[in-house]
């Protein structure tokens, strides 16, 4: 039985930071106190280093099956592990999207063999698969993921019969992406007229504006609440939009839940000058007030989680002209450190973090025994150390696209170890591949 020993780490856990020691034995954390004088097969010193709650990141791209040369499964778990992440959902817009059942069950037996991480797939939902998205088991599937915009593949849902009947039907937490298309497609064909084929990046939130956000999450806000659905809106990216949420109802009760990510927390319109299309994403990037408000929005608990919404393009792809380049950029190894970044430029607490990071994501998707750190919980935990600067460079990326929006950022704080499932996944640039992730499993 493999334990190990954790001596006095600053714990950040559940609103306080509290120095104590940790036991880990088989997959669980066994005990923890002032002081632990226990045998153990190993030891960490760990003192000096915050000891945080694995990051469960709900919304990824791993690529796989279908458009590995961006990704793999194994490549981004492993970057993502490098980053405090302990956990991941995944999305099904790979190839073939995920809208059937059997290859949902592909997804799963890809990650049991390959993934570094604990992991679990979205069901995606289509105009025409509604049978399938029904067959869903709400214990061991994450959620039903809804296109309300522009998608990869047949994954747009606009058919609003059949939107009407997910929300409906739908057994258990709808996750939708929010862009009108229309609102877009017009957008799109404005611009087209005014610039032809010579439409520029700083275009894109405008093509991609506000209102068409805020119109689809309109949208999906009033059919969850006329049906009842657990309803979880993804990347929320504009000022607009966090007024349609409630901050009021503890969020165990909350029928209808709201996601920021870090690039619409880091970056702003500003930006599209030196970073051009490697911060091209969708929903976009858009104002420094809307960014400003999204943080406010995290802050007052209108906007319940953090994510990255990691989605890897190879450097070609995102070399080309604004119109080709496809919307998306790699996270994961990253996300905690511009996280601990804000902390430092006194933007957010460390406190927040792990709430926002860890607790909530499992409170959200009622996940079993994850997210926070307690005796008989699965032992997902990070070792931080807050003032460790390095240098984001294209050489120290694990992306297997092998870049990322944050080169030469230089970040105060570096995850020093990454428990997964108890086990000692990463330490100081060095993995342990001997033992994969584990499937997350949810109460409901």
């Amino acid at each position: 039985m493999n334990t190990i020993l954790i001596k006095a780490a600053s714990i950040v856990n559940e609103g306080q930071i509290v120095v104590a020691d940790v036991l880990i034995k088989a997959g669980f954390i066994e005990k923890i106190a002032l002081n632990i004088d226990e045998p153990a097969d190993q030891e960490i010193n760990a003192e000096g280093l915050h000891l945080f709650p694995g990051m469960i990141d709900d919304q990824v791209h791993f690529r796989e099956p279908g458009l590995t040369d961006k990704a793999d499964i194994f490549s981004e778990s492993m970057a993502a592990v490098a980053g405090g992440i302990t956990s991941f959902m995944e999305m099904p817009n790979t190839i073939p999207n995920t809208l059937t059942q059997q290859l949902l069950a592909d997804k799963y037996q890809i990650a049991a063999e390959m993934s570094l991480a604990n992991y679990s797939f979205f069901m995606g939902a289509s105009n025409t698969n509604i049978e399938e998205v029904l067959k869903t088991d709400p214990k061991n599937v994450c959620g039903i993921k809804v296109f309300m915009g522009s998608s990869t593949g047949n994954m747009l849902v606009d058919n609003e019969k059949v939107l009407e009947n997910i929300f409906k039907e739908a057994p258990m937490l709808v996750a939708t992406h929010c862009e009108d298309e229309q609102t877009i497609r017009a957008n799109m064909a404005l611009f087209k007229e005014k610039y032809g084929e010579n439409i520029t990046i700083d275009m894109h939130p405008l093509i991609r504006s506000a209102e068409a956000c805020y119109i689809s999450s309109s949208m999906a806000i009033e059919l969850a609440k006329k049906h009842g659905t657990r309803l979880h809106i993804l990347h929320i990216s504009t000022a607009k939009e966090i007024a349609l949420f409630d901050n009021i109802t503890p969020l165990k009760d909350k029928k209808i839940t709201a996601e920021a990510c870090i690039h619409h927390l880091w970056f702003d319109d500003r930006d599209y000058a030196t970073k051009g299309n490697w911060i091209k994403w969708n929903p976009a990037v858009k104002t420094a007030e809307d960014k400003e408000a999204i943080l406010k929005g995290v802050l007052d608990n209108h906007l319940d989680i953090i994510a990255t919404d990691h989605a890897p393009h190879t450097i070609a792809e995102k070399e080309q002209p604004y119109l080709k380049a496809p919307s998306g950029g790699p996270l994961v190894q990253h996300a905690l450190p511009a996280l601990f970044e804000m902390y430092h430029q006194k933007k957010i607490t460390l406190e927040k973090i792990a709430e926002k990071t860890a607790h909530n994501v499992a409170i959200c998707f009622n996940i079993d025994r994850r997210g926070f750190i307690r005796e008989g919980y699965w032992a997902d935990l990070v070792l931080v150390n807050l003032n460790d600067p390095f240098k984001v460079t294209r050489q120290n990326v694990l992306y297997k696209c092998g870049w990322s929006p944050f080169e030469d950022q230089t970040f105060q704080a570096e995850v020093t170890h990454t428990f997964v499932s108890g086990n000692l996944a990463y330490q100081k640039g060095r993995f342990t591949t001997r033992e994969n992730g584990k499937r997350l499993t949810f109460n409901r």
